[in-house]
């Protein structure tokens, strides 16, 4: 039987028209401040963070409800796609089951 599971979101935006690291920070970080402040997630900046025109956000869950993490995931996917000034062009979803290692509980 299944302890929970891990829901992991990472998205690729970018924005070829930024010209600077500080324009490209002005548009990523207030929409990952407030997904953490909406959602019950952890997220972090995760690659391109040297790179003016794209960036990675990473987004995670646990929860012992597979369907809560689905959900809280794509509604995490939806809210960086409405929220930024950027192009949304690759999303991986992956969610892990914790415990599952076919021994019998008593």
């Amino acid at each position: 039987m299944a302890l929970g599971y891990v829901g992991v979101l990472t998205v690729r935006v970018e924005m070829p028209w930024v010209g600077n690291l500080k324009e490209k920070r002005a548009l990523v970080r207030p929409v990952v401040e407030r997904l953490k402040a909406r959602f019950p997630l952890t997220v972090a900046r995760l690659d391109g963070l040297d790179a003016h025109d794209w960036e990675v956000i990473g987004v995670a869950t646990l929860s012992n409800d597979y369907g809560w993490v689905e959900e809280t995931l794509r509604m995490a996917s939806d809210f960086i796609a409405r929220e930024g000034e950027y192009r949304v062009v690759s999303e991986e979803v992956e969610i892990n089951v914790l415990g599952e290692d076919g021994e019998e509980e008593d």
